[in-house]
Parts: structure tokens; C-alpha cells; sequence
């Protein structure tokens, strides 16, 4: 695992979206890399690629609102060596285009990089129809796709950077709303390595994508309260860094995950997983519970279905009474 990051829990800068963390990555990229080419499914101002758009015309396909031949052309260009993002909301590039991306890109290990934008509940207003809560679980049962789940703007845009090194078929999730941005403009992204943001001694919390920052405001609660947690941002949720998981749960023995998706098929599945095999520990998961979101603002909804501040907090405190319980 990488060293603590030594930080306060505080923003480095205004509130961000990390959808244009992905456009601003994707510019610098296509700035560094020739071979990089982006296509839309009639969303590039949603996702932010106006910008490369402008300066690499000949590099964009907008492919209109056909999905599924947007992931079948992006297989194609891979052949030629090129490396597409392919760019819309995580519904549609997900659950939409599923056969399309098992069949063309995963099962013959394209080099596709599949960017998705407005995922989760903090969507909002748009409701549940756009809020899909399922695609890191379909993502990750795919062999050989790696799934990503940056915290904020300067993640996303390192990350987005990052992927186009990876070899192989990529899920880089990411969102609507200006949320706190906090790690910094030149904190590097580590593929598959979990970043662990602060030492603890009595619960672990496991986080990804926005609840990163809400595990971050719960620590400064469950500080004053005389816990000692450990903040573990999982960025890479496919692969997992297991052996940052298990030297982490070995001191402190409970643990929380939190996530803005299923608690079926999400994060929390993978992190119980690790426990079953290499070291048994209570797991709390703060995560939706089956069930569709609905139309509503970010905050609301993440109120509404337990994945705000205050049920971290309150997932903390009942797993280390579990624990202390020896249950």
C-alpha cells in the first residue's frame, strides 16, 4: 500500500465536478498521446469533451445516440492501434451496451476504455431511471476488465490520464455534481493500489468515488468521539489491492465500507470476499439496499438512502461493537 497521505480533512480547492476532472485529463492526453481517440454517444458537453473535441477534430467521433455502435466501432479502432474513450452517462454505457462490451471488448481483451459519467444517486433530479446503482457489479464480473471509481476532480483527472498505460479494457466511473476536491493537484493516481488517507487503530473504512469524502467527514466525528479510524480510499475496486486490505483489517479487526452504488455486486461484496478467504472480520456496509433512487437533490438523496456522513459514522460504531462483542 502506499505511505499515509499526510493531509488535513480539508478541500484543496472549490468544489468540483469529476466529470470535468475526465475532460480536463482527456485534453492533457490527447496533448501527450497521438494514438488517443475519443467518441461520444451525442453527450459531449455532459462529459465534458468539448474541449478535445476542438483541438483534435480529427480524433472525435461524435457517433450520435447509438450506444452499442460506439462500443463496436471503439473495438474496431483498438485493431489500428488507437486507444478510445468512449464517453456517455454510466447507464447507458453499462447496461445499454452490455452485450456489445462483453462480447466486442472484454471477451477479446480490447483495448477500449469506457469513460461513464452521472452514475449513482447524486445524479439527481434526473431520477432513477439515470441513477444506475448496478454497473460497478457488472463491470467487475466481466474477465479482465479493471473498474475505477475516483473520490474528485484531481483523481478523476489523474486517473483518466493513468488508464490510457493500462493494457486491456477499462471501466472509469465518475459523476454530475460538484463535490469537495481534496487530494491535491499533483498527488499521483497508483493503479490498483489502495490509498490509504489516515492510520487507525479500531475500524477501517473502505470508501470509493464521492463517499471518499464523506468517510473523511465522518473520521473528524468519530475522532471526537475517541475512535481511531483508518481511511482506505479504494480507487481500483477491479483489481482489488487484497494485500492492503488484509494488513489493514488485521489491526483493526472491523470494518466499514462505503459506496455510492448496490450493496449487492458493489465494493462491500468484494471487500467480504477478501475477509471470507484471508481473515473473517465484521463488515458494515453503507451502500443503497436494493433499490431503485428517485428524483431528488444529491444530498437528499444520499440522506435518504443511508450513504451520507452520519451513517458512516453510525456503521462504525455498530461494527466495533460487534466486534467487541465477538460477533
Amino acid at each position: 500500500m502506499e505511505k499515509t497521505l499526510t493531509m488535513s480533512i480539508e478541500k484543496v480547492s472549490e468544489d468540483k465536478d469529476t466529470r470535468s476532472g475526465f475532460g480536463a485529463g482527456l485534453l492533457e492526453l490527447g496533448r501527450k498521446n497521438k494514438n488517443v481517440v475519443a467518441l461520444c454517444a451525442d453527450l459531449t458537453g455532459s462529459l465534458k469533451m468539448d474541449a478535445f473535441k476542438k483541438e483534435f477534430p480529427d480524433r472525435f467521433f461524435q457517433v450520435g445516440i447509438a450506444e452499442a455502435n460506439m462500443i463496436g466501432i471503439a473495438a474496431g479502432l483498438t485493431i489500428g492501434g488507437k486507444i478510445p474513450f468512449t464517453g456517455t452517462f454510466a447507464n447507458f454505457s453499462t447496461g445499454r451496451v452490455y452485450d456489445q462490451i462483453r462480447q466486442s471488448v472484454a471477451y477479446s481483451g480490447k483495448n477500449v476504455k469506457i469513460c461513464a459519467s452521472h452514475a449513482g444517486l447524486t445524479l439527481g433530479e434526473d431520477g432513477a431511471t439515470h441513477q444506475i446503482l448496478e454497473d460497478i457489479g457488472m463491470m467487475k464480473m466481466l474477465p479482465g476488465m479493471s473498474v475505477i471509481n475516483p473520490c474528485d476532480y484531481n483523481q478523476t483527472k489523474a486517473a483518466t490520464i493513468a488508464i490510457a498505460d493500462i493494457e486491456g479494457p477499462v471501466y472509469l466511473r465518475f459523476g454530475r455534481p460538484k463535490v469537495a476536491n481534496f487530494t491535491g493537484d499533483n498527488f499521483p493516481f497508483v493503479f490498483g493500489k489502495a490509498l490509504k488517507f489516515f492510520d487507525g487503530t479500531d475500524v477501517t473504512i473502505f470508501a470509493t468515488g464521492h463517499l471518499v469524502w464523506k468517510a473523511l467527514e465522518a473520521k473528524k466525528i468519530l475522532d471526537e468521539k475517541g475512535i481511531s479510524a483508518e481511511i482506505i480510499n479504494i480507487h481500483t475496486i477491479k483489481p482489488l489491492d487484497v494485500e492492503a486490505v488484509i494488513a489493514s483489517v488485521r489491526k483493526t479487526k472491523s470494518v466499514v465500507t462505503a459506496e455510492e452504488h448496490q450493496m449487492n455486486g458493489g465494493l462491500g461484496d468484494s471487500i467480504a470476499q477478501v475477509l471470507a478467504q484471508h481473515f473473517p472480520a465484521p463488515i458494515e456496509m453503507v451502500a443503497v439496499n436494493d433499490s431503485f433512487g428517485e428524483s431528488g437533490t444529491p444530498e437528499q438523496l444520499l440522506k435518504k438512502y443511508g450513504l451520507d456522513t452520519p451513517n458512516i459514522v453510525q456503521a462504525a460504531e455498530k461494527v466495533i461493537a460487534r466486534k467487541n462483542a465477538g460477533n
